[in-house]
């Protein structure tokens, strides 16, 4: 039996913060949180929390899924991200070929068989999207469901699979037949009015993906995809808390209208998280970074430079949330909607010791994926 006892000024279980508290781990799992009573291996002088879950990573370290299909390319993604306080993915293809997809499935299979850490399952944003929502996504390669995308979709050995879909562009029975096999249906990158999205919720969707991006807006005569969003208490939106997706204002107002655990945070971050990349190739077009802003040089925004730790912080910082709410919505709330709260995003007796430890600042100082550090 492998035991591991960490001490800190604080620990959030997910639920309560513990001051002056240790953690123990036994056999890369929760034992239990309590007093500290002098038997800790280490003391942390800041806060440990669970580790982040984010539902929506197209690469980092250098590597995008796209064109780093395999298992060494989810690795350096997670590697680059672990450092910012994530420690549970799903590695996010953005709309390519099928041979592409098959790769990327392929990869995660492999990853999922080899217990490669933080790689819990895949999201594919398309290709089934709307051409006039497409945002930084090639039009290309946008088309309707086959059997190709079903054998992939259909597969059980990639662990929990997400999908984006347009409603406008994929029936009711399929999204019904999506959440049949298991798979999270979001709904985004798409210009359906109000009835569409809906009749899709109804159907099984139980998403949408980054909220207030590239979907129909909410206005007095059409509610539109933002209005059916905001309106399904029991629907998981995405937010993107960079500064430049979404205006902290109207996060706000969605945080004001959502219930709690509604909301959660993702990156939708591209390969330069964890690099000091300026720019790369992106299909027949490049990505420029600008401080911490992607821009495609077709002029949209191409997806973000967002770590998790910094969304974190932008939402205590600018979203009037405090700290454990903040953390809530980047793990434990992100775990539940997986269906996965049990193991990750708590730290409670019997789940997986992944945790994080956080300085005053909210920079990652450490992180332990199943107790290792």
């Amino acid at each position: 039996m492998s035991n591991l006892v960490i001490s800190a000024d604080r620990i959030f279980d997910g639920t309560t913060m513990h001051h002056q508290a240790q953690l123990t781990v036994v056999n890369g799992m929760v034992g239990s949180i309590g007093k500290i009573d002098g038997s800790a291996d280490e003391h942390i002088r800041g806060t440990i929390c669970p580790g982040f879950v984010d539902l929506q990573v197209n690469g980092g370290g250098g590597a995008l899924l796209n064109t780093h299909a395999n298992v060494d390319g989810l690795k350096t993604m997670f590697a680059a991200h672990r450092q910012f306080g994530t420690t549970a993915m799903l590695p996010t293809l953005i709309t390519d070929t099928v041979d592409v997809m098959e790769h990327a499935a392929d990869a995660v299979a492999s990853a999922m068989a080899q217990n490669v850490a933080g790689i819990i399952g895949v999201h594919f944003e398309g290709p089934h999207l709307s051409v006039a929502k497409k945002g930084a996504h090639s039009e290309e390669y946008i088309r309707g469901l086959s059997d190709a995308e079903w054998a992939v979709l259909s597969r059980r050995d990639l662990g929990q699979i997400a999908v984006t879909v347009a409603p406008e562009n994929v029936s009711t029975q399929d999204i019904t037949k999506m959440r049949d096999l298991g798979i999270k249906v979001f709904l985004g990158h798409s210009n359906a009015d109000y009835q569409t999205a809906q009749a899709a919720i109804d159907a099984g969707a139980s998403g949408f993906t980054h909220l207030f991006n590239a979907m129909s807006p909410f206005t007095s005569r059409e509610p539109g995809m933002v209005g059916a969003a905001l309106l399904n208490d029991n629907a998981l939106c995405g937010l993107i808390v960079d500064g430049h997706h979404v205006d902290y204002t109207a996060c706000k107002l969605a945080l004001k209208n959502k219930p709690a655990g509604s909301l959660v945070l993702v990156t939708d971050a591209m390969s330069v998280v964890g690099t000091d990349i300026e720019r790369f190739a992106f299909f027949d077009r490049e990505i420029i970074r600008t401080g911490d802003k992607l821009n495609s040089t077709t002029g949209e925004l191409a997806g973000s430079a967002l770590d998790m730790a910094t969304a974190v912080r932008n939402t205590v910082s600018y979203l009037d949330i405090d700290l454990e709410e903040a953390l809530r919505m980047a793990s434990l709330y992100p775990a539940k909607y997986l269906g996965l709260d049990h193991l990750i995003g708590q730290l409670v007796s019997e789940s997986r010791a992944d945790f994080i430890a956080l300085d005053e600042n909210l920079l990652v100082t450490h992180s332990w994926v199943a107790g290792q550090q």
